[in-house]
């Protein structure tokens, strides 16, 4: 806490002497005035943490000199001194900005606590400060990942409708990212500062969702000893995150509608009636017009959060974003694991794109975080890729199949099988310039078997002349 400037305002003397020694001691800085006119402009010269003010002052009190410091400077800390130790002065000091007061006379030890709780308050208010930021610019816009034709268009859209009040609801397959597009939205509205609340409504049981949702008062049922808030009450004045609306019972959906509709509502086991200002955003991964259609979800419900519809596309449906999303989890990762995998092999990186990605991206960075931890360095080569996104290319070679030729006299089959494996095993050897590990994953096999075959079949693989020619 050393460091620290602290002014001190009062027109006694003895008082500024005591406070200028006692916070000395304590290892501040510290400048002592007598009116507030010079309090203010110390503000004005110098970096203040601080401002210890006495109420009474002549011709400005310190009242006053607070409000005028806190215009100049929204950081600096106030605390009034009064030696009249009254409720209604300490009242209309904490009412008119003031952390704290202390009364006169005052004791050392308890001037040297308030001052440090006034110091450790700003701190962590600079530090909420310096967060919010952080997290403002994690999810700007230009943190969207993806340069396809199809995010392109989402980003503008968002970028649109941001900044608008309106209802969002954001439809896509599980791991497309629904969540990093609601913080997006609310990091970009004019709600960035004050609070996302989320909540996923499949993976809170149905019988305490409507609690979570909007609150209990104490004795409302079995285990609520206390009242406690709900999220729509904790996300007043900024935005709710209904994750996975489609999983919401009927009878919680009718109470759902009755808050978007009158913005209002009771806590569960209360009477008094709540009202929010909250921005509603939505996601889920189901076709809502189908579960209307089935009477799983509320048509006049689905028309309250459908107002602006955001659809974010499949992995599948945009494979020239991924070797982007790749190079981003890589240098994630790399950072995390303390790792330096550079890249992914070319070769590696067609399997990867041809691959479906059903987990979308949730999937594909689980896969990079894995390669990251497996491999540590080097690069990311077809070996080190999972079967399944192995298998996402067809047999190698199709294009060189040629049209069954099956005549009156017949063929000799294994001949036939024999001459296709050693245009395959040829072409795979073509492929992977004759190194027989990177043929043996083309064809499938492993690469003892591939070895033993083209010794039986008098193929050298360190050759690479006409052999291995097109």
């Amino acid at each position: 806490m050393g460091y620290a400037h602290i002014v001190v305002v009062d027109d006694d003397h003895g008082v500024r002497e005591v406070l200028h020694d006692l916070l000395t001691q304590e290892g501040y800085h510290v400048t002592v005035v007598a009116d507030g006119p010079s309090a203010i402009q110390t503000v004005k010269d110098t970096v203040v943490q601080v401002v210890i003010a006495d109420l009474r002052l002549p011709g400005m009190d310190g009242l006053c000199v607070l409000e005028r410091v806190a215009q100049l400077d929204a950081k600096i800390v106030g605390i009034v001194m009064t030696g009249y130790g009254t409720i209604d002065s300490a009242v209309k000091a904490m009412k008119a900005g003031a952390f704290d007061f202390i009364t006169k006379p005052f004791d050392a030890d308890a001037v040297s606590i308030v001052v440090r709780k006034a110091l450790e308050f700003q701190r962590l208010r600079q530090e909420n400060v310096l967060l919010r930021k952080t997290v403002r610019d994690q999810y700007r816009m230009e943190h969207l990942i993806g340069t396809s034709e199809t995010m392109r268009e989402l980003l503008e859209f968002i970028d649109k409708v941001a900044d608008s009040d309106s209802t969002i609801l954001i439809s896509g397959e599980s791991g497309t990212g629904k969540e990093l597009i609601a913080r997006t939205i609310h990091y970009n509205s004019s709600r960035r500062d004050q609070a996302l609340v989320p909540v996923n409504c499949g993976a809170i049981p149905e019988n305490l969702l409507e609690s979570e949702l909007f609150g209990h008062e104490k004795g409302a049922f079995t285990g609520a000893v206390n009242a406690r808030l709900g999220r729509f009450e904790l996300a007043h004045g900024g935005t709710l995150f209904l994750d996975e609306v489609g999983e919401m019972s009927l009878p919680l959906q009718v109470k759902l509608l009755r808050v978007l509709q009158e913005r209002c509502f009771e806590r569960v086991g209360g009477t008094k009636t709540i009202g929010v200002d909250v921005r509603i955003l939505a996601a889920t991964n189901q076709d809502l017009e189908v579960a209307v259609q089935e009477k799983r979800f509320r048509k006049d419900l689905f028309y309250r959060l459908n107002v602006i519809p955001v659809t974010i596309p499949p992995l599948r449906e945009r494979a020239s974003d991924i070797p982007l999303l790749i190079e981003h989890f890589l240098a994630r990762f790399n950072e995390m694991k303390q790792a330096s995998v550079r890249d992914v092999d070319p070769e590696a990186m067609e399997y990867v794109l041809h691959y479906h990605w059903p987990g979308n991206i949730r999937e594909l960075e689980n896969l990079v975080e894995r390669l990251v931890v497996l491999k540590k360095t080097g690069t990311i080569m077809p070996s080190d890729l999972p079967d399944k996104v192995l298998r996402s290319l067809p047999p190698p070679l199709t294009h060189l199949e040629e049209p069954l030729a099956l005549n009156g006299t017949g063929i000799d089959l294994v001949k036939e099988l024999e001459r296709h494996e050693n245009r395959l095993i040829i072409e795979a050897m073509r492929r992977a310039n004759g190194v027989t590990s990177k043929a043996a994953q083309l064809l499938h096999m492993n690469r003892t078997t591939l070895v033993e075959k083209l010794k039986r079949k008098g193929m050298d693989p360190k050759l690479q002349g006409e052999l291995y020619s097109s």
